[in-house]
């Protein structure tokens, strides 16, 4: 029986260490630290270029929260954020050799918090941002994007859209279909909207999304900015009402909401063969045994304890490698794409068991990072 998470975090007091490559003596301590490192130090000064080369920073990424939407918790702080961000830390040690810092940032201001990330940002290769609620998320990540020169990443919005994506990818070769089906997506939060984006990027038009309130139609006045590009974008005929009519005669339902949204008989009126992400955690929107009752032909959740686990740290380990590797400095769309693509291709023969590799599969992080050697700085195919 696994061990007790308390018991498992009281015991270890932490669950990353930071430890010297070098042994540190009497000839070694004068060239890693005073006098000798104040040549490298001045080499810096005189060329910024040159920090990449002479210190970690290239390959050191902090994992920035501010506490406001931790996994299905909610908002619940910096502190208890902590033992989330020191999880993903150990992730990318794990997986990727990256150097990952938890920062649990005592704000939730964007203002500030933009400002603190510019601040920390010499020390770092890249920024992850994790667990920052919605709308705060959009214009955090967009302002860093454009002030910074290091790629920032929002895991919670793109690698859930990238994983998502290359799960879809491999269940439409399972059920036969195309890009001309009908989605519905439940939650119109950080990662339902980057879901959507993402979906249009790639090709897919027909498109319904679904928030607290109900499907997303220009009959709503609540609507922020976001939801109403998506509106923009679809070509869908959305119904005005609960989320399980736009169901009807769609294909694939993807939940990145609550437990509990959907039932057996919400999922017959789809059409033959529908595909669903049922990915709210820990209880996902929809039971696989219920999902699969109302006729659901390929079932992916979020839980490691059911088959097509759609887990963004599928994607973050390998795609920060890739970036890190290669200096690129901007999360593109077609970057994404590459990525979700990467993935997708690593199952050969998808079957409604399997549409997704598990995050332990050999060869995952390689295949990501090297999808991203075509890329330059820009995050642009050369």
């Amino acid at each position: 029986m696994a061990e007790d998470p308390i018991k498992m975090h009281a015991r270890l007091k932490g669950k990353i260490v930071i430890s010297s490559k070098i042994e540190l003596d009497e000839e070694t301590l004068p060239i890693a630290y005073t006098p000798g490192v104040a040549k490298a130090s001045d080499a810096i000064a005189k060329d910024k270029s040159q920090v990449n080369k002479l210190t970690g920073k290239w390959n050191t990424v902090p994992v920035v929260t501010d506490g406001s939407a931790v996994l299905g918790l909610g908002n619940i702080g910096p502190e208890a954020a902590l033992p989330v961000m020191e999880g993903k830390a150990a992730i990318f040690a794990q997986f990727a050799d990256v150097d990952a810092a938890p920062i649990c940032i005592d704000t939730q201001d964007v203002e500030e918090i933009i400002k603190t990330v510019k601040y920390l940002a010499p020390s770092f290769g890249g920024i992850n941002l994790e667990d920052i609620s919605a709308p705060r998320c959009f214009e955090i990540e967009k302002r860093l994007t454009e002030e910074l020169n290091i790629p920032v990443f929002h895991d919670d919005q793109h690698g859930t859209a990238i994983v998502v994506l290359a799960g879809l990818i491999n269940a439409l070769k399972v059920v036969g279909k195309d890009k001309k089906v009908k989605i519905v997506i439940s939650g119109a939060g950080a990662a339902g909207i980057a879901i959507s984006n993402l979906l249009f990027h790639y090709g897919f038009e027909n498109l319904c999304l679904c928030d607290s309130q109900g499907v997303v139609t220009n009959d709503r006045q609540d609507l922020n900015t976001h939801k109403k590009e998506i509106l923009e974008k679809s070509s869908a005929s959305c119904p005005i009402g609960g989320c399980s009519l736009a169901l009807k005669d769609a294909d694939v339902l993807i939940g990145v909401s609550k437990p509990g949204q959907f039932t057996a008989e919400d999922i017959k009126t789809m059409n033959p063969n529908p595909i669903v992400f049922a990915m709210a955690n820990p209880i996902p929107e929809i039971m696989p045994d219920v999902a699969q009752k109302g006729g659901a032909k390929v079932v992916a959740t979020g839980r490691s304890d059911f088959p097509n686990q759609i887990n963004n740290a599928l994607v973050f380990p390998g795609l920060f490698r890739g970036l890190l590797d290669n200096e690129i400095q901007k999360v593109t769309p077609e970057i994404k794409v590459a990525v979700a693509e990467a993935i997708s291709g690593m199952i050969k023969n998808p079957t409604s068991e399997k549409i997704i590799p598990s995050i332990f599969e050999k060869g995952l992080v390689p295949t990501i990072a090297d999808a991203l050697k075509d890329f330059d700085k820009s995050g642009k195919k050369k």
